[in-house]
C-alpha cells in the first residue's frame, strides 16, 4: 500500500539525487536528468548569522569578502561540518531543483551521495539534514557505488568492478561485486588536498602567499601525476611573505607535480592497499575490466597513466567524470524498485525528532 502511495506522489511531485560533494554539488532531477552543477559554498553575514549566497555566487566571494562575511563550505572531507548551513544550502538545492506543477505538489524523495565508510552519526546528520530542507523521505547511496553504476559498470553481476572516485575532501577506493561493496578504502586525500600542496609548496619554495582559487587554477592548468611530453608554465602571482608586496613568478609543470607528489602517492597506495584485499576472482576480472576513474579529481593529467604503470593494471577515465555519482544516483532514482539494494541501510538510525 505504501509503495502505491509512493508511486503516485512520485507521478505528481519531482524525485531528485543529490551528489553533496566538498566542492561541488549536484542535483539530479527524475525524467529531467542533471540541472543543477553549482560549488559546495555558502556565505554568511556574521554579524547577523544571515546567508548571503549559496552555489556560485558564494564562490564568487571566496577570499574577497569584509571580515564579516565568511564564503564557507559547509562540508569538510566529505561529511557535514556544520548542520544548519548544510540544510540551507540543500535546501535552495530542492527549491531551485524542482518546479511547482500543481497547487499542492509533494514533497520529492531524495537520494543523498555519501562517502564509504562514514559513521552512523554521520549519515544521520546528512538524513536529518535533507528532511529538514523538505525531503519526503531520504535514501542514501555510497559514492564510489553511484559512480559505477553511472559508468554503466555491470555492478549486480557476480564480476569484479574497481572504481576510484576522487571528489574534493575525499578519495574512495571500491570493488563492487553482486550490488555490494566487497572492499573499500576511504581517504582523506583528495582535490583540495592537491590545491593546499601548492598553495605550501608556493610559501615553502618561493616565500609567496596564494589563494585557493590560484592553486586551484594552477593545478587545473598545469598539474599533472606523472611526465609530460610537453613542458607547461604559468605565472604564479601573490604576495610575497617577506617584503609585503605582490610578486610574480614562472612556475612549471614540473614544479606542481613535485608539490603534490607525496598526496598523489598516497592515493596510488591507497588503491595498491585494495588491489591487495580484492579476492583472487574478483582480481581476474578487474585485470580484463581495469580500474575505472571518476570524480574532478580524476581529471590531473596523466593520473590514469601513473596508477596504470603503478598497479599493472589498465586504467581509464569514465565518461563525464564529474557527473559520474550524480548519474549513478539518478538511475537508482528512476529505477529504485530493481536497485533498492545498493542504498545503503538506514534502518537502525533513529528517526528524525
Amino acid at each position: 500500500m505504501r509503495s502505491l502511495i509512493n508511486k503516485a506522489l512520485s507521478y505528481f511531485g519531482q524525485d531528485i539525487a543529490i551528489d553533496l560533494g566538498t566542492a561541488n554539488s549536484l542535483v539530479y532531477v527524475r525524467g529531467r536528468g542533471i540541472v543543477i552543477q553549482e560549488p559546495s559554498v555558502v556565505a554568511v553575514n556574521q554579524k547577523t548569522g544571515q546567508i548571503l549566497a549559496i552555489g556560485k555566487e558564494a564562490k564568487k566571494m571566496v577570499g574577497r569578502t569584509p571580515g564579516h562575511i565568511v564564503a564557507t563550505r559547509p562540508l569538510v572531507k566529505g561529511v557535514i561540518s556544520d548542520f544548519e548551513v548544510t540544510e540551507q544550502m540543500l535546501r535552495y538545492f530542492i527549491h531551485k531543483a524542482t518546479e511547482k506543477k500543481f497547487l499542492l505538489t509533494p514533497r520529492p524523495r531524495v537520494i543523498v551521495g555519501i562517502p564509504f565508510g562514514v559513521t552512523e552519526v554521520e549519515k544521520k546528520a546528512v538524513r536529518d539534514a535533507a528532511l529538514s530542507a523538505g525531503a519526503r523521505e531520504v535514501y542514501l547511496i555510497e559514492e564510489p557505488m553511484a559512480a559505477a553504476i553511472g559508468a554503466r559498470l555491470e555492478v549486480q553481476e557476480a564480476g569484479g568492478n574497481f572504481v576510484v572516485d576522487i571528489g574534493g575532501g575525499t578519495t574512495e577506493v571500491a570493488v563492487i561485486s553482486l550490488g555490494g561493496i566487497v572492499s573499500a578504502k576511504s581517504l582523506r586525500i583528495a582535490g583540495d588536498k592537491l590545491s593546499e600542496d601548492i598553495i605550501r609548496f608556493a610559501q615553502d619554495e618561493y616565500r609567496i602567499l596564494i589563494g585557493e582559487r590560484t592553486a586551484e587554477g594552477i593545478k587545473i592548468a598545469i598539474g599533472s601525476a606523472y611526465s609530460m611530453k610537453e613542458r607547461k608554465t604559468m605565472p604564479l602571482r601573490g604576495r610575497n611573505l617577506v617584503t609585503g608586496l605582490p610578486e610574480e613568478i614562472i612556475v612549471s609543470d614540473v614544479d606542481i607535480r613535485r608539490a603534490m607528489e607525496r598526496s598523489v602517492r598516497q592515493i596510488v597506495n591507497e588503491i595498491k592497499l585494495t588491489i591487495e584485499e580484492t579476492p583472487p576472482e574478483l582480481l581476474a576480472d578487474i585485470m580484463a575490466t581495469g580500474i575505472h576513474l571518476a570524480g574532478g579529481g580524476s581529471l590531473l593529467r596523466e593520473l590514469n597513466i601513473f596508477i596504470a604503470k603503478e598497479t599493472k593494471i589498465p586504467t581509464v577515465i569514465v565518461e563525464d567524470p564529474l557527473t559520474a555519482v550524480v548519474r549513478g544516483a539518478g538511475m537508482v532514482l528512476e529505477n529504485l524498485d530493481e536497485l533498492h539494494d545498493v542504498l545503503v541501510e538506514t534502518e537502525d538510525l533513529e528517526p528524525p525528532r
